[in-house]
């Protein structure tokens, strides 16, 4: 069981380095694979336009090693992941044993969003963090311009998440103290169960709410990301007909993968609010929240 002297992230990965790091493993091989999948499949495409079909066979063995990899990781992450529910769930119950029963709950509940987010967002963060650093390489290697257009992207987009993450803290917090009362909510009857979900849906509203607006602002900037390398492709560079698919399809996957990082960023943010409850001394009390909108 892991110590409740300190939870949080960190403590998780300090209590299973070896489990976490072979899965993380895993994870890195399987998205350098599955990143280096365009650019083979442009080569072949150039082969295949001279007649060639080696660069095709080896495209093949290359998607039957990513398919055998990625559920060899899929297996694993199921049983490293349960154990350390299990530890971590013990772990906050006794910590916060002498709190009140819903409090208990909810904390269990946001101690198993910290598994989630190794389990889930990290692994997603580490494949776009991956595939950004491979589409840059990539990218350069046929002309400066596109990697400058990139890296351009990736800062407006985080600048444009900059701009709401005091937002995204706050209604967290909210979210979780109203989260904490539910157990002694439903035990006082209807009427007050019924202005709790409410409050739980204004807040869940407003999160989903700001997620779209920094959503679609940053899906303009891509947009305008793919359409300008898309031009510089076909129009300023001489390239054939692979290398111009590669260079799309990278680009591309470029914005699947930098959209990932403000929405782990949101999620990090949730988690630093979850983190700072579960390392409450065992018999303090949460301050009780307004019912302002906020």
């Amino acid at each position: 069981m892991m110590s409740a002297t300190r939870l949080g992230i960190l403590a998780i990965m300090q209590r299973f380095p070896v489990k976490l790091s072979c899965t993380w493993l895993l994870v890195v091989l399987e998205n350098v694979l599955l990143s280096l999948v365009p650019l083979y499949i442009g080569f072949a495409i150039d082969d295949l336009l001279t007649g060639g079909t080696k660069d095709l066979l080896f495209v093949g063995v290359v998607l039957v090693l990513l398919t055998l990899i990625s559920v060899l990781r899929r297996l694993y992450d199921t049983r490293v992941y349960g154990d350390i529910r299990v530890s971590l769930g013990m772990a906050v119950d006794n910590r916060h044993e002498q709190q009140p029963v819903s409090l208990r709950n909810a904390r269990l509940d946001m101690a198993g969003e910290l598994v989630d987010f190794l389990e889930h967002e990290l692994p997603q963060l580490m494949t776009a963090v991956i595939q950004i650093l491979v589409t840059l390489v990539v990218l350069a290697s046929f002309h400066w311009q596109l990697t400058a257009t990139a890296l351009s992207l990736t800062l407006a987009m985080l600048l444009v998440y900059g701009l709401f993450d005091k937002r995204f803290y706050l209604l967290n917090g909210k979210l979780n103290s109203q989260m904490e009362k539910q157990v002694a909510i439903i035990k006082a009857g209807s009427r007050p169960l019924l202005a709790h979900l409410l409050r739980l849906k204004k807040y869940q509203v407003k999160l989903s709410d700001t997620e779209a607006l920094v959503y679609g602002l940053i899906f303009l900037l891509a947009c305008a990301f793919v359409v300008t390398n898309l031009w510089l492709a076909a129009g300023l560079l001489e390239l054939s007909s692979g290398k111009v698919f590669s260079i799309v399809s990278y680009s591309w996957e470029y914005v699947e993968a930098a959209i990932l990082l403000p929405v782990t960023l949101q999620t990090w943010s949730r988690l630093k609010n979850i983190s700072q409850r579960l390392n409450q001394p065992s018999t303090a009390r949460v301050p009780q929240q307004t019912q302002s909108s906020g």
